[in-house]
């Protein structure tokens, strides 16, 4: 069972503000919604924007399920992905929700944890090291196969497939190739078994779980932004079990109408359904 917001807003926000002013560390769990809100949005006009004579010759409707059609070619699939991986990982959001998150924990011992792989995190500003990316990265390729665990960064190829292409279509010498089996590369996203987790990811990932034995029992403010329920076992659920076990941590979930929390730890849960820039905006000036 769970409990959702029913205290007013001006309260809820000042009850997070006083939390990260705190706060001995923050630990920042990030899903799709954060990006969503920062103008990256993968239907509409920015669809529409970029994507319109795929729309037109396949049907296709918006930048997610289009990344999973079966298109006839390498060359064609490549067009697409070039423009997706562009738009998406190579330029900054629209909104400056990124950067009014950072202001908020400049200074403050933070980590961040999401299964967003747009890498707006890291072209806002947040330290590297302070990132643990689980599902991916769009600015990464790995082997399809994959017969071997590394991956490779793609920003050259990427930006000449985004010049060069013609008719939906990057040239054929464009087309990334598995540097030792031969076979054709693809995206390093979660999508099945053969998710590549390099050398990289599990460093990420030791640098969080040791963040977090650092700051056991301290006061932790779990900041979940955006949050769906695709993935819960990733941020959402993780978040409500260590604020159950610590009785001075805080938990803060901030989504569109999706702000919940379990009734177990309702006295430490601020819960606040609104647009997420707006909340941080709002928090960051009233924390000048």
């Amino acid at each position: 069972m769970t409990k959702r917001s029913t205290a007013a807003y001006s309260e809820q926000i000042e009850r997070l503000k006083q939390a990260l002013d705190c706060a001995d560390a923050v630990v920042i769990g990030a899903g799709a919604g954060l990006s969503a809100s920062a103008g990256l949005t993968y239907s509409g006009e920015r669809f529409e924007l970029y994507f319109k004579d795929f729309a037109d010759k396949y049907g296709i409707r918006d930048m997610y399920s289009g990344g999973f059609y079966p298109f006839a070619s390498l060359e064609e699939y490549w067009a697409w992905w070039s423009r997706h991986i562009i738009v998406n990982r190579y330029e900054r959001a629209p909104k400056p929700v990124y950067d009014d998150l950072l202001k908020l924990v400049e200074g403050k011992d933070y980590f961040v944890l999401t299964t967003n792989v747009d890498h707006q995190f890291q072209l806002a500003g947040f330290d590297k090291k302070r990132l643990f990316y689980t599902q991916g990265d769009y600015g990464l390729w790995q082997c399809s196969e994959p017969c071997h665990q590394i991956t490779y960064d793609n920003e050259e190829t990427v930006r000449r497939m985004f010049v060069e292409q013609r008719d939906m279509k990057v040239p054929s010498e464009l087309v990334p190739r598995c540097p030792v089996c031969g076979r054709p590369m693809t995206m390093n996203l979660r999508a099945d078994d053969t998710f590549v987790q390099d050398e990289g990811w599990y460093q990420a990932k030791s640098r969080y779980q040791d963040f977090l034995r650092r700051h056991d029992g301290l006061r932790v403010v779990f900041l979940e932004l955006g949050v769906g329920g695709n993935t819960p076992v990733i941020i959402k659920y993780p978040f409500w079990k260590m604020t159950v076990q610590n009785p001075q941590a805080v938990y803060a979930c901030v989504n569109m109408g999706q702000a919940y929390a379990p009734k177990e730890i309702s006295e430490q849960a601020v819960v606040i359904g609104n647009d997420i820039g707006s909340v941080l905006k709002e928090i960051r000036l009233a924390m000048l």
